[in-house]
Parts: structure tokens; C-alpha cells; sequence
């Protein structure tokens, strides 16, 4: 790892976020916020090495760096590495829609891995769009492609759209 890839990771915040501060804002509001630092980024992207790049309505994209960590026993990056950014783009992208009061959480989720990722493919990049903006459910799609455009991942999302609990 690079020494400004260092310098980033420690300059970012991560934890989880008070349920009034989201519920008090729109869900790309949210996003936008988790993004630029105004509030802390979820522990798992720090484990996994990834972060949110790019945020538009209905659009979301992260950003991730594979390493030997996340390798399954056949020497190849996991699964659930390709599941995890995929995931975290298609509901993200949904959750931009969201208006403030709302969240979104996935209820379905099709993945298709069309080739193996290693440490040496480098930095790798999930983007999603919104296919259906539901009121009750949304549908996304998405790919997980290298910096070259490669295509590693491709899948769908259903979303269902709540109500955030009161407390």
C-alpha cells in the first residue's frame, strides 16, 4: 500500500451515524455527507479498502482496492469482496432517492462474477444506476469493473423504501 493511500485511510472517520441525523435528511443528503466527510464512512469500508466516489441522483459509484486480505484459499480475491462493492453501490444508488425520513435496505440481490480478481488487478470501481424508482420498491444494476473498464461483476438489486422508526 502506497504511503498516500496510508495518509487517506487515517485521515477518514468511520462508525455509524445518530438514526436522528438521518432522518433528518434526504438520502442523498446522506450520502453526500458519508462521502465528504461530514459524517463517519460504516467500519466495513475499512476493512474492505473502499470508499464512495461518485453520487448523483440514482447513480452511485465506490471505489475499492483489493489486497492479499480478502483472498480466498485459491488464491484469488473472495466473493463476497465483488457481493460487498456491489451492494454497497446498487443500494446506495437506490438510497439516493430517498427523501428525508426514508431509508432503504435490500431485499434481493443477483450477482454474476465473469472472472477472478486478484491483488495485482488493481483499484476497482462499482458503479450503479436506478432502473425502477419505486415508492415501496426500487430496483438497481450495476457493474464491478477495473480501471481499464474490464468487466469482473455485473447484478441487479431490489430495494424495499421504509419509513425510518421515530427512535
Amino acid at each position: 500500500m502506497s504511503n498516500d493511500k496510508n495518509k487517506a485511510k487515517t485521515q477518514r472517520r468511520f462508525g455509524t451515524i445518530d438514526l436522528a441525523d438521518i432522518r433528518a435528511v434526504s438520502g442523498l443528503e446522506l450520502l453526500r455527507g458519508i462521502r465528504d466527510g461530514l459524517y463517519p464512512e460504516p467500519t466495513m469500508s475499512r476493512t474492505l479498502n473502499f470508499h464512495m466516489t461518485e453520487l448523483e441522483e440514482g447513480i452511485a459509484e465506490f471505489k475499492g482496492y483489493p489486497d492479499y486480505s480478502i483472498y480466498n484459499p485459491l488464491g484469488k480475491v473472495h466473493g463476497g469482496y465483488f457481493a460487498t462493492l456491489l451492494d454497497s453501490a446498487l443500494g446506495c444508488a437506490v438510497h439516493t432517492l430517498c427523501p428525508a425520513g426514508y431509508g432503504s435496505v435490500t431485499v434481493e440481490m443477483k450477482l454474476n462474477m465473469v472472472r477472478p480478481m486478484s491483488a495485482d488487478t488493481g483499484p476497482v470501481f462499482a458503479r450503479a444506476t436506478v432502473v425502477h424508482p419505486g415508492r415501496q420498491l426500487a430496483t438497481s444494476e450495476g457493474r464491478l469493473v477495473d480501471q481499464n473498464g474490464k468487466l469482473y461483476a455485473h447484478g441487479t438489486q431490489t430495494c424495499s423504501i421504509l419509513k425510518l422508526p421515530a427512535d
